[in-house]
Order: structure tokens, then C-alpha cells, then sequence
């Protein structure tokens, strides 16, 4: 299995993603991708003038990395990559890449909602929403948390 994640302090390109994904991709049958992007508002309606992510680079890249290769091994696919923004992020910019290939739609699809899933709350990001009424670190929600022990059994 190609199993590819990086952190990327600039801008995030989903599209040149996709390309660089695509183009080691022989026999797969199928690909799903995914991009996050950073809201303008915050839970409580705020105007959000960025998102800044911590991170630890070594413990960080390696808590994607297990993500990955946890899809990757769960699920059967043939490839995947994971690109996590850290730093600032603006608001609308994409702030996550995944990308998952398998002969067949069912494992991609799956992969890429699991490792959504991972990267949510597993993955080690320290991360603080600033807004015009003053800044806020975010921690997974509830919700998170439920989709997240989906993937228990």
C-alpha cells in the first residue's frame, strides 16, 4: 500500500493533491477525496478571522501517519494521502486533503470517512479559533466523539 501524509504550512491546492495522487495510481478502480475547509463562523455565529494549528512536527506527522496506515490496512486500499494544514489558516482555505484508492468504491469511501474520522480527534493538533470577539482553543466535539467509536468493533 502507498501510504503518503504530509503538514503543509502554505496553502493547501486539492486539485495539485489529486494530480500527485493520481498519477501513482496503476490498477484502482476507484478514488475518493475529501477536503476540509475552514469555517467563517464560529459554533457560537461569530465572524472567524482564522484558525491556527499547533503542532508538535515529529508527533504530529507520525499521529497521520498511523491514521493512514490504520485505513489503509482496515480497509484494503491501495493507496492513500493525507495533507493537514498547521499554522494560520484563513478562513475558506482548505484545511485538510485525503485522498483514497482501492479496485473497488466501497473501500475508498469507507477509508477516507474513517480516516476523517481519526484525523478529528486523534491526530495531534493543538488548535485555536480566532474570532472578532476574542480567541477560543477547540477541542473534538460530541459528535466527533461518537463518529469517531463508530469504528470500535
Amino acid at each position: 500500500m502507498r501510504c503518503e501524509t504530509c503538514l503543509a504550512a502554505d496553502d493547501l491546492d486539492p486539485i495539485a493533491e489529486f494530480a500527485t495522487f493520481q498519477s501513482g495510481l496503476t490498477t484502482e478502480g476507484a478514488a475518493v477525496t475529501f477536503v476540509g475547509i475552514a469555517r467563517p463562523t464560529s459554533v457560537s455565529g461569530a465572524k472567524v478571522t482564522g484558525m491556527f494549528l499547533d503542532h508538535h512536527p515529529r508527533l504530529t506527522l507520525a499521529s497521520l501517519n498511523s491514521i493512514a496506515e490504520d485505513a489503509g490496512k482496515r480497509f484494503g486500499t491501495s493507496a492513500i494521502r493525507i495533507v493537514h494544514r498547521c499554522g494560520l489558516v484563513r478562513p475558506n482555505e482548505a484545511i485538510v486533503f485525503v485522498a483514497t484508492a482501492s479496485p473497488h468504491r466501497r473501500a475508498s469511501f469507507e477509508a477516507a470517512e474513517y480516516a476523517m474520522d481519526r484525523l478529528k480527534t486523534d491526530a495531534y493538533f493543538w488548535k485555536r479559533e480566532d474570532t472578532v470577539d476574542g480567541s477560543t482553543w477547540i477541542e473534538p466535539t460530541i459528535i466527533d466523539r461518537a463518529d469517531r467509536s463508530r469504528w470500535s468493533s
